[in-house]
């Protein structure tokens, strides 16, 4: 039986949104919040997504940095800040793909650590989702009961008729008319420096490295395997990719990316099952960039807020549900100490403690 690498319909494009619940709200976030250019945002999106379509041939998760991105979002990082860090990390990935230091460094990161890192990032976003949702409770509560309701439809995807709930509230409210601004754009040529590589990396780089090699190289190839048994796809090839695509995008506008198993888990779960989910998807968004990136970004500053407080409570919830293969009390007490010095100090430290109390618990058993 031949397999096919692209199929072009309904059913792929849904499933190329089975991970935009977790995409948007950090998507806004950015563009709202952090002042990202939306041409260079979409575009250099648009045309990862296609490059991972005709690369994989398979349906291939294109995030946002969830620690890079739910830090920059809550401190309200600079634009230079974030495309630094994403340039940085991209050196990281390129130095352990050609050192092959990648199994190394995932052997000697436990388990606990990273899942306290997500714990971290939970609690972070649902913070930062709080304040949002009560910019608008009532209209907050509607958007939960959405996500309630449609969280597993595979035919009325949750974020979609979040976005198309949020679109038609613009339009009632009558603000519309002010929004639609079509003209043709193309992606901003932007800078890095080397301090804020330096500083984005203290800040929050070093913990999101053991986050993307477990999460959106060592899982997804595992997930990959189970999915699509006749087409595997090794650890480094992802790390090449990933690392290509982070020393190029920051150059214009394009926000740190990776991968991650449970964008691959939504996008299969939705339909997903050749390269042409991302091509297409990718073919919307740099069409988007390219000719209503100015729409786009008045909608996001228009857009109710609370709607994004109630899909982060949502994503933070998912992010939750993670740490439940934890069992240990050394493990669980590793990942909350990593959890609780990581929200109220900071992100590498609390990584690094995290191993430290990991090894301190296992000479002491």
């Amino acid at each position: 039986m031949m397999i096919k690498e692209f199929e072009f319909n309904l059913r792929e494009l849904a499933g190329s949104m089975g991970d935009f619940g977790t995409l948007l709200p950090l998507a806004i976030g950015y563009i709202v919040v952090n002042g990202l250019n939306p041409a260079g945002f979409l575009i250099m999106m648009g045309i990862v997504n296609v490059f991972l379509g005709l690369t994989y041939k398979l349906p291939m998760p294109l995030q946002p940095k969830k620690t890079v991105a739910t830090v920059a979002i809550a401190q309200g990082w600079a634009p230079s800040l974030i495309y630094s860090t994403g340039f940085g990390l991209g050196i990281v990935w390129l130095f352990l793909y050609f050192t092959n230091l990648i199994q190394k460094i995932v052997k000697y990161t436990p388990k606990s650590v990273t899942r306290g890192i997500t714990l971290a990032l939970g609690i972070t976003l649902f913070r930062t989702g709080f304040e949002f949702f009560k910019s608008d409770i009532y209209i907050g509560f509607i958007a939960l009961m959405i996500i309630f309701v449609f969280r597993k439809n595979t035919k009325l995807p949750a974020a979609i008729l979040l976005f198309l709930f949020g679109f038609a509230l613009i339009i009632f409210k009558g603000e519309i008319k002010d929004v639609i601004d079509i003209g043709f754009t193309l992606p901003p040529i932007t800078s890095i420096s080397l301090n804020d590589i330096y500083k984005g990396m203290i800040l929050v780089g070093i913990a999101q490295i053991p986050l993307t090699l477990t999460n959106a190289v060592i899982a997804v190839t595992a997930l990959l395997k189970d999915y699509f048994p006749e087409k595997p796809v090794s650890e480094k090839k992802l790390l090449f990719n990933m690392g290509i695509v982070n020393v190029i995008v920051p150059f214009f506008g394009g926000f740190p990316m990776c991968h991650g198993a449970g964008g691959l888990a939504g996008q299969y779960t939705f339909g997903a099952r050749t390269g042409g989910a991302n091509i297409m998807e990718g073919t919307i968004e740099i069409c988007l960039g390219l000719f209503l990136s100015k729409s786009i970004l008045n909608l996001f500053t228009i857009f109710p807020m609370s709607i994004v407080g109630a899909m982060l409570f949502y994503v933070s919830y998912e992010l939750a549900k993670l740490v439940r293969d934890i069992k240990s009390n050394s493990e669980i007490f590793v990942m909350i100490l990593t959890a609780i010095v990581s929200v109220t100090l900071n992100m590498a430290i609390g990584f690094v403690l995290g191993i430290i109390a990991f090894n301190l618990m296992k000479k002491l058993h």
